[in-house]
């Protein structure tokens, strides 16, 4: 189980538009590609604590909230290691964020028009939210 991880993201939306972070242009996994903030824990870390961590990281945010898990994704990556991925619907306090040196740029993409740019990986939870109507908890 060495080539294992476990892996956090969070969903974050404020007024009905999904908060994407897009990676620098010349980042060794998914070069420019637009994500969500979170990534992979370290060995025994606490999911919730992992997130936080995650989300501090990249946006430099506090304050995250995390309501529930909406989505477990299992995958290999490119270089073959296997991650279980939980993606949590969540919030955050009112603030600026600041991203990392590791992304370029965030947009809040509207949930009911995303123009193509919500990566298709992450359209399952966008369909669980709407469905469920779980922009009454966010």
């Amino acid at each position: 189980m060495d080539n294992f991880r476990l892996a956090v993201k969070a969903f974050i939306v404020k007024d009905g538009k999904l908060l994407l972070i897009r990676r620098r242009w010349d980042d060794v996994h998914k070069p420019d590609k637009w994500d969500i903030p979170g990534g992979r824990l370290e060995p025994g870390e606490d999911p919730f604590e992992g997130l936080k961590r995650e989300v501090k990281e990249e946006i430099n945010m506090d304050g995250l909230e995390t309501l529930m898990p909406i989505e477990i994704k299992h995958f290999t990556r490119d270089d073959g290691q296997k991650i279980t991925m939980i993606i949590f619907l969540c919030r955050i306090s009112p603030g600026k964020i600041g991203l990392s040196k590791e992304h370029r740029e965030y947009r809040w993409v509207d949930l009911h028009n995303p123009d193509g740019i919500i990566p298709g990986f992450f359209m399952p939870a966008v369909e669980k939210y709407l469905k469920y109507g779980l922009d009454k908890i966010s």
